[in-house]
């Protein structure tokens, strides 16, 4: 299928949909370094602008529109998480793209916190804009461990169907590849990926910062256990402003921006472009590639149709 992606960052789950057979034809974000690494890697499709400044008629039509809205003013992670904040407000951009190029299905991805935003009434009206633009809306928590991904990572997605499609035409939520007993735990993920230090290393962005968390909100690593998937990979993995950075599963220091990658399934060999707190950013911002890689199958079920 034919997709619009919009809050695109650095492209992970672009990557994953064009990994099913998907083009993407159109993608936005705001941030220069994520445009860079999505123009390294994707493809130069992508604008780099506020989607506020966007016009409807320069963006192309499609069949799915896709994106994960700013999650900043949601995140359970952020000290600031007010229904008032204007970064939750991002999503009406998303809105205003899908209730105007109409494509037949979308799919939104967001943190779990949006659920309980202002005692749920802001999920409630998500819910209620989408549908208003003429689509069936659903929404489900997904936890990334559960798809193969080395990452215990909760997440909701939103995700319409066009209402004139038949019921039975609906898209369907991918369903869990693996358990507790077959998840893939953060040691096998890395367990080929030499040290930083070793002089045949021959991986992109394998460094990692050294910064010392001193917030007294926040202490320390995040520490993992190696049998067990990574804790969530953070969008400020560096340790700065508080948020604890995750610490290697065998050796005592932070992981480089290089294995935070991997453990978000990104191919070894993708380059991620920026200072290293940007890098470790768009890391921590993306929706996994292997999850989006599931998504895109279910799309690709439907594909027949559409077109």
């Amino acid at each position: 299928m034919k997709i619009v992606s919009l809050f695109s960052g650095a492209g992970g789950l672009d990557l994953g949909l064009i990994k099913a057979g998907h083009k993407i034809i159109w993608a936005n974000d705001i941030d220069p370094d994520s445009c860079e690494t999505y123009r390294l890697n994707i493809g130069k499709h992508i604008v780099c602008s506020d989607i506020s400044i966007i016009k409807l008629e320069d963006i192309p039509d499609c069949d799915v529109v896709v994106g994960g809205f700013p999650c900043q003013g949601f995140s359970m992670a952020n000290m600031l998480r007010t229904a008032g904040d204007e970064r939750n407000k991002l999503y009406k951009h998303f809105h205003r793209v899908i209730k105007g190029k109409k494509p037949y299905y979308f799919i939104a991805e967001n943190v779990r916190g949006i659920l309980c935003l202002d005692k749920g009434n802001a999920i409630k009206k998500i819910v209620k804009d989408f549908s208003d633009a003429g689509y069936r809306v659903k929404y489900q928590l997904f936890n990334m461990a559960d798809f193969g991904v080395p990452q215990t990572r909760i997440r909701v997605i939103i995700a319409g169907t066009r209402k004139d499609l038949p019921k039975e035409k609906e898209f369907q939520f991918p369903p869990p590849t693996h358990n507790k007993t077959t998840w893939i735990s953060i040691f096998n993920a890395l367990k080929n990926i030499p040290e930083p230090e070793d002089p045949k290393l021959k991986f992109k962005n394998h460094i990692y910062s050294k910064y010392k968390v001193t917030n007294r909100n926040f202490t320390g690593h995040r520490k993992t256990d190696p049998s067990k998937p990574s804790p969530t990979i953070l969008a400020r993995g560096n340790g700065k402003g508080g948020v604890c950075a995750i610490q290697h599963p065998k050796n005592h220091r932070r992981m480089s921006v290089r294995e935070s990658a991997l453990v978000q399934t990104f191919p070894v060999d993708f380059e991620f472009v920026g200072s290293m707190g940007s890098m470790y950013r768009q890391v921590g911002n993306a929706v996994p590639v292997l999850f989006g890689h599931h998504l895109g199958n279910k799309l690709k079920q439907l594909k027949a149709i559409v077109v």
